[in-house]
């Protein structure tokens, strides 16, 4: 799976920074080394998920099936998504957006009515990212990226308490955005893509474009956060 995983925040933050070692670790390791395997559904093939170094956030994938007539697969499941991904979670709204090449996106988050968001490409290609706002959380700071495509089919669940974004790789692509609480847009805050106290790792060489608001997103330590 190409994921990338953010360095640790650094010195004078509300953690600290962790040492070389877990750093480089940090840095390079794919699913969480130590942990629970990847689960899969309820039927044994329709879903695998893997915990991410950044433990609430998983990436779901889902099995193609195919028959003569073509292929399919399942997108949601709500007792396999209770028994791997969260419990507890009732979804609510679901969002649509189509974007072109070098948009990005975010870094998004509800201050009252906080969001868990699933996430799924059904166009194109995404390098989408969740960053961890929780003030009480080790993983303060933290962000963790993972490339969604129609063709890879994943599926990203990034909980409460975090911010998300994305940026588009492809000419256009098409995400879908399944949410635990309705848009509030007197709630919403945005979080500067750019920020060095977070120092994500975009994988572009180019400016993006990117909405008014966005461009205007504040700074991490500037930000309201989650407790």
């Amino acid at each position: 799976m190409n994921t990338r995983y953010s360095q640790p925040v650094r010195q004078g933050a509300a953690h600290g920074a962790r040492s070389a070692g877990e750093r480089t670790a940090s840095r390079s390791a794919g699913p969480r080394r130590g942990k629970a395997p990847p689960a899969y559904g309820s039927g044994g093939i329709s879903m695998k998920v893997t915990r991410t170094a950044l433990p609430e956030v998983k990436i779901v994938e889902s099995a193609l099936f195919y028959d003569e007539s073509g292929s399919a697969f399942e997108t949601f499941n709500a007792d396999d998504f209770a028994r791997h991904v969260a419990r507890g979670v009732e979804f609510v709204q679901d969002d649509h957006s189509h974007s072109r090449r070098g948009v990005l996106r975010g870094l998004h988050y509800q201050i009252r009515h906080p969001q868990g968001k699933l996430v799924r490409v059904v166009a194109g290609d995404v390098f989408d990212v969740a960053v961890d706002i929780r003030l009480s959380s080790h993983n303060f700071g933290k962000w963790i990226g993972v490339h969604l495509s129609a063709d890879n089919r994943r599926q990203m669940w990034v909980p409460p308490g975090f911010a998300h974004g994305f940026v588009v790789m492809s000419e256009t692509a098409e995400c879908l955005c399944r949410v635990t609480d309705y848009w509030y847009p007197e709630h919403e805050r945005s979080i500067l893509w750019s920020d060095p106290d977070i120092g994500i790792d975009w994988p572009i060489e180019f400016a993006p474009i990117l909405a008014a608001r966005d461009e205007a997103g504040k700074r991490l330590y500037e930000a309201e956060h989650y407790a």
